[in-house]
């Protein structure tokens, strides 16, 4: 298969903006399994803003367009050098991609982008995107990377996309505020009453929430993919996802 990991910043940082250490390490180590089994994988890897505010020590994310640039270059170099050396010790190279809204608008800049995803994947490279929070604006300010899972999910057409969140899939109520919120194994169709089940944004250092998770089930079901979200903090959980097991909630594919 060809899947699209998406990595929440909940899940690689600590809620202090340094990095977890377990996390990604049992991450790197299960997504190099898949990759060994034949897999096709690439990851959406939020956690630059976020470990930027832990690197430069920083109270908290910060509100300002240039504190959040100089927080995501410098934590943008921390993610992929954490990433290149777990990768490594199990003999994966890895890839990096930032992309911004014109890479994906721009017919040509996006047909690059798809030719250089394809090309990486064919030659065994696991490619780490992310956006271009350095130099963009509207991206760090209303941009979420849930959305660009499904974009980058869309170019490469792939067959499935899974979202690694600080939850374990999509509830019928807040299960941190309702002690009777059910998950929601199987989403068919995102009707108006999925939608308002939404709440807001999850951690503090990231930009998403069930929201962003929702939009983007409706960017990749649309054109044949299908989409998982579950817990990161249970990276074993990826092995039952490949092996076709229920897990978290499944937003199926429109025929």
């Amino acid at each position: 298969m060809r899947i699209a990991i998406k990595i929440g910043t909940s899940t690689i940082a600590h809620p202090t903006g340094r990095l977890n250490i377990k996390h990604v390490e049992e991450l790197c180590k299960v997504i190099s399994d898949l990759a060994n089994a034949g897999h096709e994988i690439m990851l959406i890897s939020s956690g630059a803003i976020g470990m930027g505010v832990g690197k430069l020590n920083l109270k908290s994310r910060p509100t300002d367009i240039p504190t959040k640039q100089a927080a995501a270059a410098v934590g943008q170099c921390e993610l992929m050098y954490v990433y290149d050396n777990l990768f490594s010790e199990y003999n994966h190279t890895v890839a990096q991609i930032l992309v911004t809204n014109a890479d994906i608008e721009h017919a040509d800049r996006y047909e690059n982008f798809k030719n250089t995803m394809n090309r990486l994947l064919e030659l065994g490279a696991i490619p780490i995107i992310n956006e271009n929070d350095t130099t963009a604006t509207d991206e760090i300010v209303i941009g979420d990377n849930d959305t660009l899972a499904a974009m980058v999910s869309v170019a490469v057409k792939a067959d499935l996309l899974i979202l690694l969140s600080d939850i374990d899939g999509l509830y019928t109520a807040d299960p941190h505020k309702c002690a009777d919120a059910k998950l929601i194994e199987v989403v068919e169709e995102i009707t108006p009453e999925i939608v308002a089940l939404a709440g807001g944004k999850g951690s503090e250092l990231g930009t998403g929430g069930m929201t962003t998770k929702l939009r983007a089930a409706d960017i990749c079901t649309k054109i044949g993919t299908d989409m998982i979200i579950t817990n990161g903090a249970k990276p074993y959980l990826l092995y039952d996802i490949a092996e076709g097991k229920s897990v978290g909630t499944k937003f199926l594919a429109r025929k």
